[in-house]
């Protein structure tokens, strides 16, 4: 299982004060050193944390391989298809929210198609950020996608037999994407108290993981604080057996 780190909220921290730091390459490469296996960075719209120049930065800095998370807008994607990261991660967005607060709805979104044609094209892996529902899932093969990302965040963020039931639904939708052929990753909402939870779920090849990696980092700092969690996901490898 490979961890990928993302750094959206550095960016928070400089955004915060319009000042040239944290430099968000800096951070990458302390994500690096720490072991993490790939950077992640969101380019929303509103330009809330990551900058159009943080994109063309890191990758040119190119020590991981960047997982570029966006909404399936038009100015964004022609920024992927400028910069042409190894994957993007497709998600929804709305401006008031202060995370992303759910899966796509790739069953009835019909311009996804045709974005994911266009970024596989230029040779760009595509994923989509969905919850664990079969429809979601076998739509995400439909429209072409390689990879989806499942959505932890109500597994995250729910408690006693509410939790269990979105474990189990986290699995079932691991096995079904595994069976489609799907690439399977995971991410959203994800710290240390509550990633013994997916021991459970089988078949993940990458945890996207950030929030609770940057409020660490404040602590212990960026490359303990990813190392810190490399650790805990090695302990739930052991513990799931795989």
């Amino acid at each position: 299982m490979k961890l990928g780190v993302n750094i959206d909220h550095v960016a928070t921290i400089r955004q915060a004060r319009g000042t040239r730091y944290p430099d968000i390459v800096e951070a990458a490469e302390a994500c690096r050193r720490g072991g993490a296996h790939g950077i992640t960075i969101h380019l929303r719209e509103d330009r809330r944390h990551i900058q159009d120049a943080d994109v063309f930065a890191v990758k040119k800095w190119g020590r991981l391989p960047l997982n570029l998370e966006m909404a399936n807008a038009e100015e964004i994607v022609a920024i992927a298809l400028k910069v042409k990261p190894e994957e993007v991660c497709l998600v929804p967005e709305k401006r008031r929210e202060l995370t992303t607060e759910g899966g796509l709805d790739v069953v009835r979104d019909r311009k996804l198609k045709q974005t994911v044609a266009r970024l596989s094209e230029a040779g760009v892996r595509v994923s989509l950020f969905v919850d664990p529902d079969p429809r979601q899932l076998e739509a995400s093969l439909k429209v072409g996608a390689t990879c989806v990302e499942l959505h932890t965040g109500r597994y995250c963020d729910t408690r006693g037999t509410i939790r269990k039931r979105e474990l189990r639904r986290l699995a079932a939708g691991a096995k079904l994407a595994h069976k489609l052929g799907l690439q399977v990753n995971a991410g959203h909402g994800l710290n240390l108290d509550n990633l013994d939870g997916l021991a459970s779920v089988p078949h993940l090849d990458t945890l996207n993981i950030g929030h609770s990696i940057v409020a660490r980092a404040v602590l212990i700092g960026l490359e303990p604080a990813v190392r810190e969690m490399l650790r805990a996901m090695k302990g739930i490898q052991q513990h799931a057996g795989r």
